[in-house]
């Protein structure tokens, strides 16, 4: 019995040596899945992170993309108004001097002064009456009235093919072309 006994007793310690072999086995299967596991899961956290600085710093990029051009949108539509309100002053006072007779009747004179030919004044009704005693002793030009003109008047020439504008509204879109470079200089 002793040898039944012992018999048994190797049985057991080999079943027991190789359930503890196999459990060893299954353990360390175990342990290297989960560090395979967190190895994978660092990884993706990282990427996950990196993807997420790159897009925080895309964004940031934009945003100040965007605020310079809103930035910038600002100081054009400011330079615009104040561009298009210092237009219309100087739009208002080139009609307040064409409405004045004799500043008016200086300009007509000498804008006709050098010219030959038969020709043709068109202006505005008071300006007209106050141009008939010195056109009468220019024959050649004669004298429309046409009150579309407002304060100013025109000059043609050859038939009218030839026209020189002095309105209000040609007027103060040249002089306006001349003064914009240097009020572009005093806006920046």
């Amino acid at each position: 019995m002793e040898d039944l006994q012992g018999l048994l007793e190797k049985i057991n310690r080999d079943g027991v040596e190789k359930a503890e072999a196999e459990a060893k086995k299954i353990v360390d299967a175990a342990k290297a899945k989960a560090d395979e596991i967190v190895k994978t899961a660092r990884a993706e956290a990282d990427k996950a992170k990196a993807d997420a600085d790159a897009a925080a710093k895309d964004y940031a990029t934009r945003g100040a993309e965007t605020l310079r051009q809103s930035a910038r949108d600002v100081v054009l539509g400011v330079k615009d108004t104040i561009t298009s309100l210092l237009e219309n002053l100087l739009a208002k006072d080139v009609d307040r001097a064409l409405a004045d007779e004799k500043t008016a009747t200086a300009l007509v004179t000498e804008a006709i002064k050098d010219l030959t030919g038969p020709g043709e004044i068109r202006c505005g009704a008071k300006l007209a009456a106050a141009l008939k005693s010195q056109i009468s002793r220019l024959t050649s030009f004669t004298l429309t009235t046409d009150d579309t003109l407002g304060t100013g008047f025109t000059v043609r020439l050859d038939g009218g093919r030839v026209e020189h504008d002095f309105t209000v509204e040609t007027l103060s879109t040249e002089l306006a072309k001349r003064l914009r470079p240097d009020l572009a200089k005093l806006l920046k």
